[in-house]
């Protein structure tokens, strides 16, 4: 007699993430695998009835930056809360390991510019039980999580590790630096590591405002790792670039992903500088996979933003002299000058300095975020239309706007994605078949981002209420967030509803699936502060057989493990 299921979803509509026509079934798992999908299912020992919802494969969050977090929290929230079930952690070359014990505070720094998560938070939650970065998997896989984690050898760390202070200055590694940088990416890559990751964008600096470590890397170095990586024959080669020289740089990425044999992916966003630049960047990655690389570019689905608010890390007039006297205070000491008439005054009159990042001017693309919020807002609802409609200051409105929910209220800032004031130009990217569903970012820029919940935007805006444009079925979404995002990282024992597979799964209320506004807690280490969001409509999300969230709240249950190098067929 076989034995009893551990678990029975009963009489959902299963999207099995193939992209196929949804179907009605009952799901049971048995030993944290999927062992049956039929209709009338034997009761299971725990059952739980997907009457009128959706049953998907957990979603896969191919880009976050849980690296810290991951050593001190056995939550990978918000992702978590999200319906992800895994995580690739070590994105945009930055990490902790390997790391000799004199570097430790290098890392740091380089952390707390890069991802933006402060230096005190970092160094007093982070346990250092590694070295290398085999130690390091070690470290991780003794922790348990409400998610699977995985994840890539970090270029800037690897660098420092091999370098020192050379590495950290950028100078040109030497053969003997690149053979050791190249062993010690097979030896990460053997131990577990998904991938190797890279940044040469000038957009990553440490908080004192020096260069990634790894900017302008030369082609020597990278190949050295691109040949390791070959040996390996494992793994992913994962870069972000400004592409400035685009042939250039494109070319460069090309002839790694000829020499390594493995998978490329590469961040694809619409800068509102050269807003045509992704097409061109799409075609050479076409034209590349024609002739048998394989190449993606990542995509955001939803603008990169900044949310700006006077309990986040910026606001419109962070850079003034009157906010920059209070700005070490705690929120409540900072409200109390703010709620002041007169400092109100003195503050919307002044002028911010020269080169500071949030100028007069940049009005017209700032907008309330609003709960839900509104990640594609028309134009007419900016700040500048606004006050132009009130005969009012953008200064004014702005700090009003900002002082709403006892001055908790967000302003959302497109610089990304944005070009045109609509997301037409993602539906584009998203649409094509040598992209990836991406870069959330989930455990950095915890201040002034929180783009993990990029997942569920995806089924909400993407597949039901987008008024200005054209969305998709949400069985291509689903498939997006599922089995095409396991599969590029080697994860194919997971991201589809088929017997035999890992028992990741979602339970989801589609009708009533929404995203609520950021908020602001206080639960890192030394209490540091972090943006959150909150989403509506996930059942219950399932870790290898295992309920880790019903409705939203965590069941206790933490099934999820460290992931060491690909899986299934």
């Amino acid at each position: 007699m076989a034995a009893q299921a551990n678990l029975v979803i009963r009489n959902g509509t299963i999207m099995d993430g193939s992209g196929g026509d949804p179907f009605q079934a009952d799901v049971a798992v048995t030993g944290g695998r999927i062992s049956a999908i039929g209709r009338n299912l034997p009761k299971g020992a725990e059952e739980i009835d997907a009457r009128d919802r959706l049953v998907t494969p957990g979603f896969v969050d191919v880009h976050t930056h849980y690296d810290a977090q991951a050593t001190w929290s056995s939550s990978l929230s918000p992702s978590s809360w999200n319906g992800v079930t895994t995580v690739l952690l070590g994105n945009c070359g930055v990490g902790f390991a390997p790391c000799h014990p004199d570097q430790r505070d290098m890392l740091v720094k380089l952390m707390e510019g890069v991802e933006d998560i402060p230096e005190v938070v970092l160094t007093e939650g982070l346990p250092w039980n590694w070295h290398t970065f085999p130690d390091f998997l070690d470290a991780l896989d003794a922790r348990h999580y409400d998610a699977d984690i995985a994840t890539q050898v970090p270029h800037a760390a690897l660098r420092v590790y091999v370098m020192g202070q050379r590495g950290a200055d950028r100078e040109p590694a030497t053969d003997h630096d690149r053979q050791r940088m190249a062993a010690l990416t097979e030896e990460g890559i053997r131990a577990g590591a998904l991938g190797f990751s890279t940044s040469r964008t000038l957009n990553h600096r440490t908080l004192d405002g020096k260069h990634i470590p790894t900017l302008r890397a030369e082609e020597a170095e990278l190949t050295a790792i691109a040949h390791a990586m070959r040996e390996a024959d494992s793994g992913w080669l994962q870069i972000v670039s400004d592409f400035e020289d685009h042939d250039d740089e494109f070319g460069l990425f090309r002839r790694l992903a000829e020499a390594s044999g493995r998978p490329v992916t590469m961040t694809l966003l619409q800068s509102h500088i050269k807003p045509d630049r992704w097409r061109d960047l799409l075609v050479q990655i076409e034209t590349a996979n024609a002739a048998g690389l394989r190449m993606t570019g990542q995509v955001r689905s939803r603008p990169t933003s900044v949310l700006l608010g006077f309990e986040l890390s910026q606001n419109p007039f962070s850079w003034r002299p009157s906010y920059r006297r209070i700005a070490h205070l705690n929120f409540q000491q900072r409200m109390h000058y703010l709620r002041d008439p007169a400092f109100r005054a003195t503050l919307i009159a002044e002028t911010p300095p020269a080169g500071a990042r949030l100028q007069r001017g940049g009005w017209n693309t700032m907008f309330p975020l609003g709960d839900p919020p509104d990640y594609e807002p028309a134009p007419e609802n900016s700040v500048a239309e606004r006050a132009a409609r009130e005969g009012r200051s953008p200064d004014e409105v702005a700090y009003d706007l900002l002082m709403e929910q006892d001055g908790k209220a967000i302003l959302y800032l497109p610089v990304t994605n944005y070009a045109a004031g609509n997301l037409d130009a993602v539906r584009e990217m998203i649409a094509h078949p040598n992209t990836l569903l991406g870069l959330g970012d989930g455990g950095a820029h915890v201040g002034v981002m929180c783009d993990a919940t990029a997942t569920s935007y995806t089924l909400t805006h993407w597949t039901r209420e987008r008024g200005r444009g054209e969305m998709f079925p949400v069985t291509w979404a689903i498939r997006r967030l599922t089995h095409d995002n396991a599969a590029a990282i080697g994860l194919n024992d997971r991201g589809a509803v088929q017997v035999g597979m890992k028992a990741d799964l979602n339970v989801i209320d589609y009708d009533r699936l929404l995203l609520r506004a950021p908020e602001m807690v206080y639960d890192l280490p030394a209490g540091g502060k972090r943006l959150v969001q909150r989403t509506e409509g996930f059942d219950a999300t399932i870790v290898s057989g295992e309920v880790v969230y019903r409705h939203g709240e965590a069941t206790g249950a933490l099934p999820g493990r460290l992931v060491r190098g690909p899986q299934g067929g």
